[in-house]
């Protein structure tokens, strides 16, 4: 299935999301900038675009295994969140989990986003809730 998304580049030398094959599900994400992410610090890289997500749609943003494998660096906040309403640029918060500096140069893939539907849920409060199998067994109940 595939859905439009309109995109507004914010620099000259920003690069479009492209998919790396045929059946990817996340669409590359480019640096606009060269920087330097210290070893186990965050820097916010800017891709030098913005977004039109649908509503009803949400834009993921994951790590490229290939850099977080090689290189170390990731999403700080694992995955990031771009909500339909959101106009600003895609700004990627990357962290080097590892011991060395990295640079990160302009054009580079540095992510990945995925866009995906989303329920909004209505929340009602309850005394009570029905009883399951696990039931409150929370963190390795499932598991050995």
């Amino acid at each position: 299935m595939n859905i439009k998304v309109k995109i507004k580049k914010l620099n000259e030398n920003a690069t479009e999301p492209t998919y790396g094959s045929e059946f990817s599900a996340g669409a590359d994400l480019y640096s606009v900038e060269s920087a330097t992410v210290l070893p186990h610090c965050t820097l916010l890289i800017k891709t030098g675009i913005s977004l039109e997500i649908p509503e009803g749609v949400v834009g993921l943003i994951y790590a490229r295994s290939g850099i977080a494998l090689k290189r170390d660096l990731a999403p700080a906040n694992k995955v990031g969140v771009i909500d339909s309403d959101y106009r600003g640029e895609i700004l990627v918060a990357l962290h080097n989990h590892g011991n060395e500096v990295q640079t990160v140069n302009q054009g580079e893939r540095i992510a990945q986003i995925v866009f995906t539907p989303y329920y909004k849920a209505e929340f009602n409060l309850s005394d009570a809730l029905l009883d399951t199998k696990r039931g409150e067994n929370g963190f390795g109940s499932t598991g050995k």
